[in-house]
């Protein structure tokens, strides 16, 4: 049980997969930093100094704290507007280079001993 744990854990999709949620997690904290801390201040001085997280109602005992979900939408705009532009450069890419091996010129394949004497024997039965 332990040998197939193992070989489930070091195949190849498993460390993909563990290496793009951490690489995820590492962006998503990126991304929230950005939005936190340069593009929402930004915007609460074009509002007049308001903080946006900050921004809630009370009705009744209730808090909304509906600042801290507009936060939360404009980190979500941003992460899928930068992943829009990586998986795009990366598709360019791999256009670029599937025509690159399109147009890469293949060297005539030389044809074996074999074959060779094959189209000989053909050409002097033609003959005959």
């Amino acid at each position: 049980m332990s040998k197939e744990f193992r070989d489930f854990v070091l195949r190849g999709n498993v460390l993909d997969l563990a290496v793009a949620v951490v690489m995820g997690g590492a962006f998503g904290a990126i991304i929230t930093s950005l939005v936190n801390d340069i593009i929402m201040p930004l915007v609460g001085v074009l509002m007049g100094g308001v903080d946006i997280a900050s921004l809630s109602v009370v009705i009744g005992d209730a808090v909304i704290a509906y600042g801290k979900f507009l936060q939360a939408i404009v980190n979500f705009l941003l992460i899928a507007l930068a992943l829009f532009f990586v998986i795009k450069s990366i598709n360019t890419l791999q256009k670029r280079l599937s025509k690159e091996k399109e147009i890469a010129p293949t060297a005539p394949a030389t044809p074996s001993e074999d074959i060779v004497l094959l189209g000989e024997i053909r050409d002097l039965l033609k003959s005959r």
